[in-house]
């Protein structure tokens, strides 16, 4: 059995601050939406992905990869949207065997409402903060961490710069 490698006080340190910081972060932001757009996170993160897609709309398992979420999370994502009228599940062209989310002219304009505030918030929050350096540095760091969890490949498929 390998003994384990405890973090020193400095790891221990960057790590709680990290995960504060990511915490806050991201109740902050659910918080914002939920008050000021009556969405969730989640919800904003797969509308955003469907109005920013060619024709407003992916395949399910690609939206799934793009919002970082299992498929049935994302299925029952999209039930709970579709019943919202913002989004609708159409069969696959190509093969028919796969499922399209497909934003709706609805949806569009639910996103088009909360993107603003959204966005204004996101700027408050963290890139206001940061020199022009800091937030490459905090974009090079994300980048080596997610690519240490997922293959880059597979990030750059879900929409990470390449």
């Amino acid at each position: 059995m390998t003994e384990s490698r405890w973090l020193d006080d400095e790891e221990q340190r960057t790590w709680r601050s990290f995960l504060m910081a990511s915490r806050l972060l991201f109740d902050q932001l659910e918080r914002d939406l939920k008050q000021d757009a009556d969405l969730s996170f989640a919800y904003y993160e797969v509308l955003t992905r469907l109005s920013e897609a060619p024709g407003h709309s992916m395949r399910m398992a690609a939206l799934a990869a793009a919002c970082v979420f299992d498929r049935s999370r994302l299925s029952h994502a999209v039930d709970r949207l579709a019943k919202e009228g913002w989004v609708s599940r159409v069969p696959a062209d190509v093969d028919g065997r796969g499922q399209l989310a497909e934003l709706t002219d609805e949806g569009l304009k639910r996103v088009q409402q909360a993107a603003p505030f959204h966005v204004e918030r996101v700027r408050t929050l963290v890139f206001d903060r940061l020199t022009l350096e800091q937030q490459k540095t905090l974009r090079e760091i994300s980048e080596v961490v997610a690519s240490g969890i997922s293959d880059m490949d597979e990030l750059t498929k879900m929409g990470w710069p390449s």
